[in-house]
């Protein structure tokens, strides 16, 4: 078997925060990472290197999330990310937090998309596919280049906002001014809870061609990553519990999805890292250690970070570099920080 795995956000992005890399044990991919080879690439989104997976440079990631979340409207017309976010001034500057920062109603998004359908018609119409994930398709195409949501959730976004000569900049405006003044909003703010005042548009395009099939299986929970599976029509399985499950009926390639850590990063919660971190090691991490060399012979470990698109190899002759000591994970932070 040759194993991938994607695990974004596998290494915490704040090398001196001694309170969550401290004292952290990772016995299991300690050892996989001292016997890796690894290729450090660009810092990209964790998007993009899935896309990427599947040879899709420049992935339309609408459609294609879209489909995963089960709907074959996506399979016909330009449809783009359309995610709900908060914006709000922060020292001078304009921070975005999307959907999973705060709470949103199914209801609530129900209403938003329902009366932005009924004003932006002529636009192209909306949709809600749970209440953090909104999708717009376009009456008429226009390339619409942004970063995914995971790039700018929780950061600064005045360049982005200030600078866009993209189409929709100017329409966007209209909305957020529509967008003040919808009573879910102001009910919102009434209770102090952060408004729906903007969207995240993204990922554009239409539904690519079929690819060839680079993986025996799929396993994940993400939508996108779904949806690239439906694409390729590649067998999907929800993301397994661990190791020991994907050896039973993974196939002899499969990519399997390790999302847990994202979210945890994404909202600064280092405390809940730590405890996901932990049982990654010990269902995935150290299982794998045992299985290098046996029904695992091959281990693809594909991390985005802050520190860059790292890529871990291992074959099973690399199970015998006894010489190999492994570096706290806290030692390898620092060194990727340098």
């Amino acid at each position: 078997m040759h194993l991938t795995l994607l695990v974004p956000e596998l290494i915490w992005p704040e090398p001196a925060d001694q309170f969550t890399l401290g004292k952290l044990a990772a016995p299991g991919l300690e050892w996989l990472l001292a016997r890796a080879h690894l290729e450090r690439r660009p810092r990209r989104p964790y998007e993009v290197v899935l896309a990427d997976c599947f040879g899709l440079a420049a992935a339309p990631f609408g459609p294609l999330r879209l489909l995963g979340e089960g709907s074959d409207d996506a399979r016909s017309g330009h449809w783009l990310c359309a995610d709900p976010v908060h914006l709000r001034f922060h020292q001078e500057r304009i921070i975005l937090a999307d959907a999973g920062a705060f709470d949103l109603e199914t209801e609530e998004a129900e209403s938003i998309v329902q009366a932005l359908n009924a004003e932006f018609a002529d636009v192209g119409r909306f949709h809600a596919a749970s209440a953090r994930r909104w999708y717009l398709r376009l009456n008429v195409a226009v390339d619409h280049p942004a970063e995914p949501i995971s790039a700018v959730a929780g950061r600064r976004v005045n360049g982005e906002l200030e600078g866009s000569a993209l189409p929709l900049a100017r329409w966007l405006n209209e909305v957020q001014m529509f967008l003040y003044c919808h009573p879910v909003n102001e009910r919102r703010q009434a209770a102090g809870q952060p408004a729906i005042n903007s969207l995240w548009l993204w990922g554009g395009g239409t539904l690519p061609a079929a690819t060839a099939p680079a993986f025996s299986a799929v396993c994940a929970d993400l939508p996108l990553a779904a949806g690239l599976a439906r694409a390729a029509g590649i067998p999907l399985h929800a993301r397994p519990d661990d190791l020991a499950a994907v050896i039973a009926s993974g196939g002899e390639r499969p990519l399997i999805v390790l999302d847990q850590l994202l979210a945890r990063v994404l909202y600064e919660d280092s405390e809940g890292w730590r405890e996901d971190f932990a049982q990654l090691d010990a269902r995935w991490f150290a299982p794998l250690k045992k299985a290098l060399g046996g029904k695992v012979d091959r281990i693809s470990l594909l991390a985005p970070t802050v520190y860059g698109d790292l890529r871990y190899e291992l074959s099973s002759g690399d199970r015998w570099k006894v010489w190999k000591g492994g570096k706290a994970i806290a030692e390898s932070a620092k060194e990727l920080a340098r």
